[in-house]
């Protein structure tokens, strides 16, 4: 089930490489959310989150660009300016294979049901967005599973930019992009730069069977539609605590 936003183009560009049906190779469940910045994903996923855990649910959460491994190295790179689009898209990859490898997988295996902010579909989106090849993101992260449900929060640019530049004192460098030398302006090179990433979550959407949320909905209906879609997707009784 999902929501059709007005905003969507008509005509969605379908992505060179398709994802294919999620094996199920482990009793687990790994419930994804994406979108843009601003886009309410991660208060979304956080609501999920809690209320998963008060119903005593077996789950595991994880977020982007998370790992200990190589945290300091990025913040290096990033308060240096040293950062190429390939080098930090390496960096990301090497964040979340490390987190693939030590949690995301393992609990899978261990029948937990993994909530995930942000996931590969990230870095396909950003990545592509400073100039990496599409081809050459998806064969980096080929290795990682399939999501059961990867949710899409789309909210129209305008709503997504001002909802973070009214919350920040300053945006950061490379989170406004300005390393692309869009424009000498930080908001506006943010906003230019989450106008690429846009369009390439928009592509994926058919492709990767994206569960397009209405990021505009109000919070609490948008969480009763995200609690009645993981129902749908996934078997929740097998998560929950014994009897």
């Amino acid at each position: 089930m999902a929501t059709v936003l007005p905003e969507t183009p008509t005509t969605i560009r379908t992505a060179a490489i398709k994802s294919p049906i999620p094996k199920r190779q482990y009793p687990g469940a790994l419930v994804v959310v994406e979108g843009i910045d601003g886009s309410g994903k991660s208060t979304q996923l956080y609501l999920l989150k809690r209320w998963l855990e008060i119903g005593g649910y077996r789950i595991h959460f994880t977020e982007w660009n998370s790992s200990p491994l190589v945290k300091s190295a990025t913040r290096r790179g990033k308060q240096r300016r040293l950062l190429t689009p390939t080098t930090f898209s390496l960096l990301h990859a090497a964040d979340f294979a490390d987190r693939c490898e030590r949690q995301i997988l393992p609990l899978l295996h261990g029948g937990y049901l993994v909530l995930a902010d942000r996931y590969i579909y990230t870095a396909f989106a950003r990545d592509a967005a400073r100039g990496c090849s599409p081809h050459w993101l998806r064969n980096l992260y080929s290795f990682a599973p399939i999501p059961d449900i990867t949710f899409y929060f789309r909210a129209p640019l305008d709503v997504a930019v001002n909802r973070i530049v009214a919350g920040r004192p300053k945006l950061k460098y490379y989170e406004a992009g300005m390393d692309l030398g869009i424009s000498l302006d930080r908001a506006e090179s943010f906003r230019i730069f989450q106008e690429r990433i846009l369009s390439n979550y928009d592509s994926m959407i058919d492709s990767d069977r994206f569960v397009l949320m209405d990021g505009t909905v109000q919070v609490n209906k948008l969480q009763k539609l995200m609690r009645q879609v993981l129902g749908e997707k996934v078997e929740l009784a097998q998560f929950a605590p014994k009897k």
